[in-house]
């Protein structure tokens, strides 16, 4: 098995001293070189190309975020898991959105972190648990989309509005009647919020809502 490239980004000396003490130990990584800033780290990585960036998020001149972002422009197959102290929602959800790979704390164990080393070659994710509770709070309590509280059905009517389809055409494509096509658009402007099919239709584009030949039911 091909070693695995590894680069160190900290702005604490001895932080950056304490995982390449560590990493040089295992024989399955080659470590490449660190760096104390976002925008060093940029540098370095266009540089070595490494396979997994371990990147801490607040640092003087470039912050992890910013970093993660511009590498993963030149270097999208790189891994970058954020090491970092903070776990609240301005930092963790924000590296996510950037292209993270995986998030860890540090108060990880170097064994924890090495196994992330290795689980991100493969693609796989490691999110420590109080960043994993975070998420998973955030999609308990996000707020439903209008469309989301659509019947199949009344989906089906709204990518056939979403196309300009007429009641009648909609009747034709669904092989349903034209009262309950009209009964199905009238629930479907009350619950989307819209005051017509033409707004409804405009809805629909702009969510992705379209209409594939042969979906119909």
């Amino acid at each position: 098995m091909d070693k695995v490239k590894v680069m160190i980004v900290d702005d604490h000396e001895m932080v950056r001293l304490g995982m390449k003490t560590y990493l040089l130990t295992e024989d399955r990584i080659e470590f490449l070189g660190e760096a104390k800033s976002g925008k060093e780290a940029a540098q370095l990585a266009k540089l070595y190309m490494p396979d997994v960036i371990l990147m801490d998020l607040l640092m003087e001149n470039g912050n992890g975020i910013d970093a993660t972002k511009k590498i993963l422009t030149f270097h999208p197959h790189c891994k970058i898991i954020i090491l970092t102290s903070y776990y609240d929602d301005e930092k963790v959800f924000p590296a996510i959105e950037a292209g993270a790979h995986s998030y860890l704390l540090k108060t990880a164990s170097a064994e924890e972190v090495t196994s992330a080393i290795y689980k991100a070659v493969k693609g796989e994710s490691v999110i420590a648990s109080k960043v994993a509770d975070k998420m998973m709070n955030r999609f308990r309590t996000r707020e439903a989309l209008p469309h989301e509280e659509l019947t199949s059905r009344e989906m089906d009517v709204l990518k056939c509005l979403g196309e300009g389809m007429t009641n009648q055409e909609v009747s034709e494509e669904l092989f349903i009647g034209v009262k309950t096509v009209k009964t199905h658009v009238s629930n479907i402007l009350s619950k989307l919020g819209v005051a017509d099919r033409t707004q409804a239709a405009i809805y629909a584009n702009r969510n992705g809502i379209l209409y594939k030949a042969g979906s119909k039911e």
